[in-house]
């Protein structure tokens, strides 16, 4: 009688414990199938796809996939794949994932998701993408359709057209401006949008474009380029590839005299002069919620496009002053955040 009033008390215990965690508790009941997902980036090396990694957006997507209850090795596996900057290798890096058939492939970059979406219209796709419309990826925003949807980390193409001004504000004799971005990137939609805006303003765009694979020398190729070139300034595509290098670009930037504007909170963080755009950590918290609700049984062809909403300019007044700089008080003043 007391083995079983004792066996009772233990298990009431363990029973309270688990409550009084409910990440623990979800956990648990969730370990009966473990869900299998795959996670593919167009160039972070597969070691830095991880929560306590070097990159600084999947600590957030893995930190919030186990608020909601996943916890890898537990009730979670992840198969990890970096193409390494490689364009040339997304077509058979999607084959590749499609073949081991997860449960939900995570991806990002617009161009690798295209691939993907050749790959398989079955296997639920949520990615981190730019407006996934032009690109053909989805349908439309509010009802996507398919077997993809995601984040877009553009709200419409004039973004590209804020970004260009900001930069011109702070440098109003401007004439010359290089963009950062592959072949690929040159002939979309958003450097089109560019285009129009430097035309208006009297600005030349210039190049070369990077090619792949994207690299550290192919980043120092092309930055030596521009700085041969005398821009008078530089603008960072997207691309989630200049993400992965963004310490290297802001060294090179800022060693060839170049007033740059990035597209992302994560660059300005590593002492880029301005940010304009939204925080990937954001981002990719959002993407870990549409996992959950896939592996719940929602259908992604009926999530509709998340579109990233807030978006930040960001000063570092540090490296304005090291580039001999002078910020205008207008600027400033509508500045989210300026850090001295």
């Amino acid at each position: 009688m007391q083995f079983d009033q004792l066996r009772r008390r233990e298990f009431i215990t363990l029973l309270g414990g688990a409550a009084a965690n409910p990440v623990v508790a979800r956990a648990q009941q969730l370990s009966a199938k473990a869900y299998r997902i795959a996670i593919v980036h167009p160039s972070v090396p597969v070691a830095d796809i991880i929560e306590r990694g070097g990159n600084p957006y999947y600590p957030a997507f893995f930190k919030e996939l186990r608020r909601l209850g996943y916890v890898e090795g537990q009730n979670l596996s992840v198969a990890r794949y970096s193409a390494e900057g490689r364009e040339n290798r997304y077509t058979e890096l999607s084959h590749d994932v499609v073949r081991t058939n997860p449960n939900i492939i995570v991806a990002a970059a617009s161009r690798l998701v295209l691939s993907l979406k050749a790959a398989t219209d079955t296997i639920p796709i949520v990615a981190v993408m730019a407006d996934p419309v032009p690109f053909g990826i989805v349908a439309s925003i509010a009802r996507p359709g398919g077997n993809i949807t995601g984040v877009s980390v553009e709200a419409g193409l004039d973004i590209w057209g804020k970004r260009l001004q900001v930069l011109r504000e702070a440098i109003p004799t401007a004439s010359k401006v290089g963009f950062l971005g592959s072949h690929q990137i040159w002939n979309l939609p958003q450097v089109t949008a560019l285009r129009e805006t430097t035309q208006q303003l009297h600005i030349s765009l210039l190049g070369p474009p990077i090619e792949s694979p994207i690299d550290e020398q192919g980043y120092r190729r092309v930055l030596q380029a521009m700085a041969q070139e005398h821009v008078d300034g530089l603008i960072i595509g997207d691309q989630l590839e200049h993400v992965t290098y963004r310490r290297l670009i802001v060294d090179l930037a800022y060693n060839g005299r170049l007033p740059t504007v990035y597209p992302y909170r994560e660059h300005f963080e590593v002492g880029g002069l301005m940010a304009y755009g939204p925080s990937l950590a954001d981002v990719f918290r959002r993407l870990a919620s549409y996992v959950d609700q896939i592996l719940k049984g929602a259908s992604p062809g009926k999530l509709p496009i998340y579109l990233a909403s807030r978006f930040e300019l960001l000063i570092n007044l540090t490296t304005a002053k090291s580039l001999g700089l002078s910020i205008p008080p207008s600027l400033l003043l509508t500045a989210d955040e300026v850090t001295e």
